[in-house]
């Protein structure tokens, strides 16, 4: 590892300060690039070598440090010669203690480790063989003549310990930091911009950003580094805020239609139909989205809600305000099973209101047409004239609402159900078939912690339907420990029989569709367990079986404890039509049990469906595993929901599986997710293809500073968008996020 000597800036590539190979491995499998990226790849933790023990007051398992003399140092061989380890015996008067090293730690260290000599080892203590031992100990050897500051140094001294690789070690990348700080250090730092004004850095108390780095990287007290946490933190949420407050700043400069809704019209004929009262919170939000859509800049809203608290709804009677005042709306899904559940409840909701210019037809009405890629011919050339021509006020569809053949007459409002499931590419190119930017209302089921609303979502002015509408009946949800308890298995399918025998239905959702021959057939894009999910807790173990299948599940249940019963599966293999057939069916009730992957995750409202049964549910993951469970207890019947796993009681799976069993609070839940799951790239990393900017604010536990950096960033660009008199800051948020990456930044 060598240094050029040259000055180096945060974008100086680390092969010119470094030697190419270190470069080399810290680009290919740290994703470390720059001499920023380095300095910002912070200790995960720090050890502590441990205060000074006496040998016979040695902790089994803890860290320790320890200064004795050497008695004795042998070389022993192993594996009949081909393996070599160095055993080496110290003592400090009050007992005895063994070092041992193997592979290239053996000759070096025997050179250095001879009897007589007097050191300070630090490492954590293990036994083998009934002789406590410490396995590649750090030590420093003492001259006699050593004093004790020097020795309480070392033994209390901080060890930063770095995000590391098989080809890279903490220790060698500590190399390397060392390398850039002292360059940096020596050259007073002038490759360094500091974006905070002083009058924020004196206000919050904060270090300076050289001083910060410092301490994160070399500290030599624990105060150290809460003072350098406290200021990298705060960086990374201030200027992440700054370009999402740019991004809402810009967004509402630009020309929209003003969408206000008209008296005695579509919207009104169809409240007037509605059987049921809207919620507190429905009337709520709908003026919220009312007064966004009567602007003449485009509306941003995330709408975002429990699993049946009615966001479907709202988003619908947004979409006649919109045909009312001469516009088209079109609401975008991300499977086509979710495409035509939503085009069968929004046509049911609104009866003849959904049949304008047809025979029998309402005054009123308008055409909703479905659009997805499997249609035939002449049924989509059929939407897209409706489309074309404004024939059609709403339209509900796939990604096939993206292609260029897709145009509209008047596109005013694009509704985005699970964001999540969409790149912004896509959502995007929706977007920009309006005459001049169409207003956007974004909806997920998956309920969004606040921290993370105001970071990934931070561009958005967000909603919330915490209030489930009247007549949804309570939900019972019970693990069924399968390995430990097998008749409990046998138990769940009588239940499931039980129910249908009283008139009712079940569901039965698995991993994966089976008959795998092509490949990722049972991925998520063909329906089946979201990839993250699976080994949410750490990865499933190795010599567990493959997860249960849902066309040998089918066939198993057909044949055996559910032969009396009418069973069915649906997966996203099949075809659109029979996919549709089935679903059609279970919704008829003639069929009483859906074996299905998650294909029915979200969307699918069948009332008299009570039952959710979730095999191998520890490979789901846990807002998944709620989402799921919102498909039982939609009508009068009270919903139960059994999540089985063969994982065993001490396994961590399972203690996500009783957490969801443990509430019915989606915002509870959401967090435990985000707990587990880690943060991962907030900044939408799956999306842009660029990874994470957040290092070390946690999106999780540093609420009141994101909450506090929203409000400066905002209070800032306000009064100063162009970033024209914070040059530092403006530099600083080039670097974090380029245009390419502020774009990705609307991930609403």
């Amino acid at each position: 590892m060598v240094c050029n000597g040259d000055v180096p800036s945060l974008d100086e590539p680390l092969k010119k300060v470094l030697g190419g190979n270190t470069a080399k491995v810290m680009a290919e499998h740290l994703d470390l690039h720059t001499v920023g990226d380095l300095l910002h790849h912070y200790p995960r933790r720090y050890a502590e070598r441990g205060e000074l023990t006496r040998l016979a007051d040695l902790p089994l398992d803890e860290h320790v440090t320890v200064v004795a003399r050497i008695a004795d140092a042998r070389v022993h061989t192993f594996n009949r010669g081909r393996g070599q380890r160095l055993e080496v015996t110290l003592t400090d008067g009050s007992g005895r203690l063994q070092l041992v090293f193997f592979g290239r730690g053996v000759h070096g260290n025997k050179a250095k480790l001879l009897p007589g000599r007097r050191g300070m080892f630090a490492g954590k203590v293990g036994v083998f063989n009934r002789k406590l031992q410490l396995a590649h100990p750090e030590y420093k050897l003492l001259d006699d003549d050593t004093g004790q500051e020097t020795v309480e140094k070392f033994a209390n001294e901080l060890l930063p310990l770095y995000p590391a690789c098989k080809q890279l070690e903490s220790w060698n990348i500590e190399q390397a930091v060392d390398t850039v700080l002292t360059s940096m250090e020596a050259t007073g730092w002038s490759g360094l911009t500091d974006p905070l004004p002083p009058s924020m850095r004196e206000q919050r108390g904060l270090v300076p950003l050289p001083d910060a780095l410092l301490k994160v990287h070399r500290p030599r007290t624990k105060a150290d580094i809460a003072a350098a946490r406290d200021r990298l933190k705060w960086d990374e949420a201030f200027v992440l805020q700054v370009a999402l407050a740019r991004r809402r700043a810009a967004e509402a400069e630009l020309p929209a239609v003003a969408r206000r809704p008209v008296a005695d019209g579509l919207l009104d004929a169809f409240d007037a139909r509605l059987p049921f009262t809207l919620t507190d919170g429905q009337q709520r939000v709908t003026q919220e989205v009312f007064a966004d859509l009567g602007t003449e800049h485009p509306m941003h809203r995330l709408l975002q809600g429990e699993v049946g608290s009615g966001k479907t709804l709202v988003a619908l009677r947004a979409m006649l305000a919109v045909v009312d005042a001469g516009g088209q709306a079109a609401l975008l899904a991300p499977t086509e099973v979710l495409a035509q559940q939503h085009h069968r409840s929004v046509t049911g909701l609104m009866g003849d209101l959904a049949e304008g210019g047809l025979l029998g037809g309402a005054e009123h009405g308008t055409k909703v047409v479905l659009l997805t890629g499997s249609m035939g011919a002449a049924a989509r050339r059929q939407a897209l004239l409706d489309l074309a021509t404004g024939e059609a006020g709403i339209v509900i569809g796939t990604h096939a609402l993206i292609e260029d053949k897709v145009q509209f007459h008047d596109l005013g409002l694009v509704v985005v159900d699970e964001q999540h499931r969409f790149g912004v590419e896509q959502r995007d190119a929706l977007r920009s078939k309006g005459k001049q930017p169409p207003h956007l209302l974004v909806m997920t089921a998956t309920p969004i912690p606040r921290t993370v609303a105001m970071t990934v979502f931070g561009d958005l002015e967000t909603s919330v339907l915490d209030q489930l509408p009247a007549g949804r009946s309570p939900i019972a949800s019970h693990v069924v420990p399968a390995a430990d308890k097998p008749h409990f298995l046998a138990r769940t399918w009588e239940r499931v029989r039980e129910e249908a025998e009283a008139g009712h239905q079940a569901y039965v959702v698995c991993p994966r569709i089976g008959d795998e021959d092509e490949p990722g057939a049972g991925g998520a894009a063909a329906g089946g367990a979201d990839p993250e999910a699976a080994g949410a807790d750490g990865g499933q173990d190795p010599d567990k079986r493959p997860p249960l299948a849902v066309l040998d599940l089918a066939r198993e249940l057909a044949g055996g404890p559910l032969g009396t019963l009418r069973v069915e599966p649906l997966h996203g293999r099949m075809a659109p039509e029979a996919k549709e057939e089935v679903m059609r069916r279970f919704a008829a009730g003639e069929v009483d049990v859906l074996v299905a992957t998650t294909v029915i995750e979200v969307g699918v409202d069948v009332p008299n469906a009570t039952v959710m049964v979730i095999m191998d549910a520890d490979r789901f993951g846990v807002s998944q595993l709620h989402q799921l469970r919102g498909r039982v207890g939609r009508g009068a019947a009270a919903g139960l929901c059994l999540l089985v796993t063969e994982m065993p009681e001490a396994a961590a799976a399972r203690a996500r599986l009783e957490a969801v069993a443990g509430t019915l609070d989606g915002f509870e839940l959401s967090r435990i997710d985000l707990e587990q799951r880690r943060e991962g790239d907030v900044l939408g990393q799956a999306q842009s293809g660029v990874r994470s900017s957040l290092r070390m604010l946690s999106v999780i536990d540093d609420e009141d500073v994101i909450a506090a950096a929203r409000r400066e960033a905002t209070a800032i660009v306000a009064d100063d968008p162009g970033l024209t008199h914070a040059p530092e800051l403006r530099t600083a948020l080039d670097a974090l996020v380029d245009k390419e990456r502020e774009e990705y930044l609307d991930k609403g």
